[in-house]
């Protein structure tokens, strides 16, 4: 279940942010992507789920559990996308919210399982009909993820998923995220300012005042 960038080419206006950048990300691992803003972190991710910005060039294969998904839409490619805000629906319980993202076709039984064991190991067992506005942080973060894993991705993109919250909150919610990526086996690319947010392998992209904006480890 890896994920694996070859060759990834990324540009805006004729300013290069990435020249044949390549990468493996093991199953259960998450690989940390750092450098200065506007250096193409974000938009890196963006190019591997299939949701970059218009204005940008990017050209490079993309293989998610050895399947060839560059081309295929974002909805098709398996790839989970955390953001730093958790984007919870407010109409929603937390446990619709959770329903939301399992895949179709499942019996009712299984649904409820799922939400269930979710809650569980968010720690979180007996909100399922509470209202999101209800939760602190930490909890609307836990929550995220749990939907954005309920979605049964192949690999996982984390965008400054940390940023929000408080120091204490942060390095708890952090190793919940980490611990979680391992005991799932899901290759996750993190993307982040903070040293602290790190875990495992770093991956620092040149500044993009240099000349060929070259990534490098």
């Amino acid at each position: 279940m890896s994920l694996e960038l070859i060759d990834i080419n990324l540009s805006i206006e004729g300013r290069t942010l990435l020249h044949d950048f390549s990468l493996t990300v093991a199953n259960g691992e998450t690989v940390s992507i750092m450098g200065p803003s506007g250096c193409g972190k974000s938009s890196l991710l963006g190019y591997l789920c299939g949701s970059l910005a218009p204005g940008f060039k990017a050209s490079g294969e993309i293989y998610v559990r050895a399947e060839n998904v560059t081309h295929l839409p974002m909805e098709k490619r398996h790839i989970g996308l955390l953001f730093q805000d958790d984007l919870l629906f407010p109409h929603m319980s937390v446990g619709e919210n959770l329903a939301f993202a399992l895949p179709r076709g499942l019996s009712r039984k299984i649904r409820q399982e799922r939400i269930s064991q979710a809650l569980e190991s968010a720690g979180l067992p007996d909100f399922h009909n509470a209202d999101p506005a209800s939760l602190s942080g930490g909890q609307r973060s836990r929550i995220s993820l749990m939907r954005t894993l309920l979605a049964e991705p192949r690999a996982l993109l984390l965008d400054e998923p940390f940023s929000r919250l408080d120091a204490d909150l942060r390095q708890r919610f952090r190793s919940f995220v980490f611990e979680t990526i391992r005991e799932q086996n899901i290759p996750a690319l993190l993307v982040t300012h903070d040293m602290q947010d790190c875990n495992g392998r770093i991956i620092t992209l040149a500044d993009t005042h240099a000349k060929t904006g070259v990534a490098h480890a």
